[in-house]
């Protein structure tokens, strides 16, 4: 098994060796892969050294997958250069998602449409995926009629930039504005501006949590608002969602139906101050569910509090898993 990460010196590079390695990913070569830049540099993996290549070198030594986290453009750009040498894609960027002819993946909902045929699979967004990893058997038992979200995103979300920028303001320094990954200081501050704006004022992220949500789910009907924040936290993404659903339900059987879902984690004792928190999500792969509780304003009506590591199960985890779901079932 000939592996590639493309992106591997970026931020959800970096973590996604570190999920590689932790899971046991059986790799018999790692191809590092980063920009131009980076090309030639040393980087350690599970204890040994690798030199860093370019595209060109990397499609040449034929990888049997290529997880990319490089950037839209970058995807657009070699995704399918790769593909058309044989290697299998998993593209964490939005390049893909949309794209009719590929499908969006997140293991424990759909895995099941992969086939050998499909060259390039799209990871989802952070904030979709552990939304989605909570709704779908919740949709499948009572139907989501609509959904209302108020996103809370980590700066890490956003990248190094983002990080170094905080950190620096944490400090006390003046930050140059070329220096800045966002328009205003995040620093004990939040930004209702994840991503650019649309024509339509929501912004980029936004839209991402309707289309993907939507596609994941097979249901075009679905209606979904959202709202999403950057906030000054590192450990992960956090998600205030009211969902409506078509059937009556019980919130005893939401929480056992949760408690059944694989990948996720149900946080709910208010008694013991017990909930889902970006700090202890962190470093884990579970999503986290909490506050479970019916919203007596609206007839089926409930609200949930979803967090997870957004760089792990929201994009390196989430990738690997695919990985060995087509490995598991000989797609590559």
């Amino acid at each position: 098994m000939k592996l590639a990460v493309v992106g591997a010196t970026g931020l959800v590079g970096t973590v996604m060796q570190q999920v590689l390695k932790e899971r046991k990913f059986p790799i018999t070569e790692f191809i590092p892969v980063a920009s131009p830049r980076s090309v030639g540099k040393k980087i350690k993996f599970d204890g040994k050294t690798y030199k860093i290549v370019g595209m060109e070198d990397a499609i040449a030594m034929r990888p049997d997958i290529a997880i990319f986290s490089a950037g839209g453009g970058t995807s657009l750009e070699w995704a399918p250069k790769f593909a058309e040498a044989g290697t299998t894609v998993i593209d964490n960027s939005s390049a893909w998602r949309m794209d009719p002819k590929k499908k969006l993946i997140v293991p424990e909902i759909n895995a099941d449409q992969l086939t050998r045929k499909d060259k390039i699979i799209a990871n989802p967004n952070c904030s979709t995926i552990q939304m989605v990893a909570t709704l779908a058997p919740l949709h499948r038992e009572f139907g989501i009629k609509r959904l209302v979200i108020s996103t809370y995103q980590s700066i890490t979300g956003t990248g190094v930039k983002a990080v170094n920028q905080y950190e620096a303001e944490i400090k006390g320094k003046t930050v140059a504005a070329e220096d800045m990954a966002y328009p205003h200081p995040i620093f004990g501050n939040c930004l209702p501006h994840c991503d650019v704006f649309l024509e339509n004022d929501y912004t980029k992220e936004e839209m991402k949590l309707v289309h993907e949500t939507r596609k994941i789910l097979r249901d075009k009907k679905l209606r979904i608002t959202a709202t999403a924040v950057r906030v000054p936290v590192q450990g992960g993404h956090s998600e205030a969602v009211n969902v409506s659903f078509k059937m009556p339900f019980e919130v005893k059987d939401i929480k056992r139906i949760l408690r059944k879902t694989k990948g996720v984690t149900v946080q709910d004792n208010v008694k013991k101050n017990i909930y889902p928190m970006p700090r202890t999500a962190h470093n884990h792969d579970d999503v986290f569910v909490g506050r479970i509780r019916r919203d007596d304003s609206e007839k089926n009506a409930l609200n949930l509090w979803i967090v997870s590591d957004n760089l792990r199960k929201g994009a390196a985890t989430n990738a690997v898993q695919i990985a060995e779901y087509l490995m598991k079932k000989k797609l590559v």
